[in-house]
């Protein structure tokens, strides 16, 4: 896949243009079948009341996809306020010590109070420390009550 050449929006295919489709015609085409057999007690309503169900229940799984998209877009932000901050309180660049840290480190280092951040954040690095150890060392919490 070619880097893109300019700002253009991003599509995820198989979301966009294959399943959000699909669940949505199959849904809508379930629920109208359904509506013209309803009330009959026979095989057949039961069997496109189950289909309709089913398509009503995998439309919801494809709509509750796209909350996928904005939690990595909250990472990307966590991870920018972990750089921002770093970068703020040492004046040293944090992508060293980034890429030797995961996301769940990081995500814990955003806890920590300025003063003890470049620190931590060394000592994760160089030690590998786990997220609980992390905010074990922690002695000015910075809780974030805002993320999902």
């Amino acid at each position: 896949m070619a880097a893109p050449t300019k700002n253009t929006p991003m599509y995820y295919p198989w979301h966009h243009f294959v399943l959000a489709p699909l669940a949505l015609l199959m849904a809508g085409y379930t629920i109208l079948r359904y509506t013209k057999v309803a009330g009959d007690d026979d095989q057949i309503a039961r069997l496109w009341f189950s289909v309709a169900a089913l398509a009503i229940i995998g439309l919801g799984v494809v709509i509750m996809l796209r909350q996928h998209y904005a939690l990595q877009l909250q990472d990307r932000m966590c991870r920018l306020e972990v750089r921002q901050r770093y970068f703020e309180v040492s004046g040293q660049r944090f992508a060293p010590l980034e890429e030797q840290l995961n996301l769940s480190q990081i995500l814990s280092l955003r806890l920590a109070g300025d003063a003890e951040l470049p620190a931590l954040a060394q000592a994760a690095a160089a030690a590998n420390l786990s997220p609980k150890d992390i905010q074990a060392r922690i002695t000015d919490f910075q809780f974030d009550t805002l993320r999902v």
